[in-house]
């Protein structure tokens, strides 16, 4: 190689994880460390018109924002850029460059909008600033494709900085990068630098990274990386990790203490509030090629074990998985369950005569119920009373209705009354009711399918009256907070756990307007 460059995204696919939602003060702490880092190119965020903001985040509604919002002193000798994407920013609204705001545009595209970027990169050109090609997913590219898109910058953008690979879904292996490093080092214009941005899915991106530093090529290369590999999913290669190699073998004098400064001050906390890095369903997304968002919605959302996160996503078709589609993903879900239907009306007719005239009392998994042990057993032993725990196992249960496959399989070998939705089981064994999963969810723009939520559509069709909820706490996003059985712990984010009480809060009140009767045994957000 020529020169290398170091680029920190953490700023821009760092807030990827937080929605963008630095606040101020992080903002600038981790500016701060980059620059004291000695980094070479610094990405300051995205530029996006109808999400970004004015301050306080790292998603901004134009250029202009950047220097009043964060970058106020430049430091001699960096280059900061911002990302744009594709259609999300008018550029013919983007100002001319400025010494006092940021250097370059890296415009990020998918492979259908190849041919609009050349005009779009005309005009940030003339403008002034330097600019980055970032074809995103550029495995998506045939060699074909990938040479006839080369060819075309070449002609048309030959002044642009660099173009990238990009490994979006973090799926390249050795393999691939020997082949597209081959292909476009070979092809491209020898003035451009050739930059690589990677994900850590298969936790290559080191690996990766180190392949690329060994390629033969005259030309000058940069290479992507976050603090602490802050990013989408699996999260980037570690800015820290990648410093300390080149300071090692290429003769480079980075600082490594600043960055582990504010990893400790800073992005720990960011990182205890929202988890990035490698997880089984994000090594699932790279290997079925599609968006780690996927992945994460199944796992999360749905609480699903990992084999059937990696069947949902097997189901996904080619020309879904480059982005994420919310609705198309509730469709595949809800589809995928609707496959293991059942004829469940001997069950719920069981059911029916076992609730007739009861008060049924319903024991969710939140913590209350540790300190109401004593009084929910006495409730419990009413004799007009039937218990119904929900993925909860506790002695005093009549009937454990479960909607995880691990509680389901541990109750089978404890003989227990069993109520289950076929997406888990089709019975053949102990005490089970099957219930039809598509009868007793609830579906608006997202589909309900937790345990509370069967329970209260059953006891509603088996004319239940009056109810009895322990357990029903809600959530916080402190998870040691939201469960009885640490077993249970899922992290949850602010915006969950908003969504989360409010829905289950109206919910319960529909069934009060359905002249049901509900009574709080422990204390609940939902009172």
């Amino acid at each position: 190689m020529n020169t290398l460059k170091v680029l920190d995204v953490t700023l821009r696919d760092g807030g990827c994880v937080n929605d963008f939602n630095f606040g101020q003060t992080y903002m600038e702490k981790i500016l701060a460390a980059q620059e004291a880092s000695g980094v070479d190119v610094i990405e300051m965020g995205y530029i996006d018109e109808n999400k970004g903001s004015e301050s306080g985040r790292t998603q901004y509604i134009n250029e202009k924002v950047i220097p009043h919002c964060i970058l106020k002193h430049k430091k001699p000798g960096v280059l900061y850029v911002a990302m744009m994407d594709y259609g999300k920013f008018n550029v013919d609204n983007l100002h001319p460059r400025t010494e006092e705001g940021i250097d370059g545009i890296r415009l990020a595209f998918h492979k259908k909008d190849r041919q609009a970027v050349i005009s779009i990169g005309r005009k940030i050109l003339d403008k002034g600033y330097k600019l980055y090609i970032q074809p995103m997913i550029t495995l998506r590219y045939s060699d074909a494709e990938l040479l006839e898109f080369i060819g075309l910058v070449n002609t048309k953008l030959p002044d642009a900085s660099g173009f990238y690979i990009v490994d979006s879904f973090g799926e390249m292996r050795p393999n691939d990068m020997s082949r597209v490093l081959n292909l476009v080092d070979h092809n491209l214009i020898s003035s451009m630098i050739l930059g690589f941005h990677s994900h850590n899915n298969l936790q290559m991106s080191y690996s990766n990274a180190i392949a690329m530093l060994q390629f033969p090529t005259n030309r000058d290369i940069m290479l992507d990386c976050s603090i602490m590999g802050m990013g989408k999913g699996a999260g980037n290669l570690n800015t820290e990790l990648l410093l300390e190699h080149l300071n090692l073998y290429y003769g480079k004098n980075y600082r490594i203490a600043p960055l582990l400064e504010v990893i400790d001050t800073v992005i720990n906390q960011l990182h205890s509030e929202f988890y990035w890095g490698y997880a089984p369903e994000y090594y699932l997304s790279a290997v079925h090629r599609c968006s780690p968002s996927y992945a994460s919605h199944f796992y999360n959302k749905h609480m699903l074990p990992i084999d059937q996160v990696g069947e949902l996503l097997g189901l996904i078709v080619p020309e879904k998985k480059i982005s994420f589609d919310k609705n198309y993903a509730e469709e595949i879900y809800r589809r995928y369950n609707d496959s293991k239907s059942v004829d469940d009306a001997a069950a719920v007719a069981d059911l029916e005569a076992a609730f007739r005239g009861k008060t049924l009392l319903l024991i969710a998994p939140g913590k209350s119920i540790g300190a109401a042990m004593e009084k929910i057993r006495s409730i419990a032993e009413q004799e007009d009373v039937v218990t119904l725990g929900l993925n909860t196992v506790l002695d005093c249960n009549d009937y454990l209705l479960t909607t995880r496959k691990d509680i389901y399989d541990s109750a089978i070998a404890a003989g227990l009354n069993i109520i289950v939705c076929s997406n888990i089981s089709k019975g053949g064994r102990g005490n089970v009711k099957i219930l039809n999963y598509g009868n007793w969810i609830d579906v608006d723009e997202r589909t309900h399918d937790s345990s509370s939520v069967i329970a209260f559509n059953l006891l509603r069709a088996c004319g239940v009256k009056k109810v009895k909820l322990a357990g029903f706490d809600g959530f916080s996003v402190n998870i040691n907070e939201n469960y009885y059985d640490p077993n249970l712990r899922h992290p949850v984010n602010a915006e969950q756990v908003e969504r989360r009480n409010r829905y289950y809060k109206n919910f319960i009140n529909r069934i009060r307007d359905e002249g049901v009767t509900v009574e709080f045994v422990t204390p609940s957000q939902y009172e």
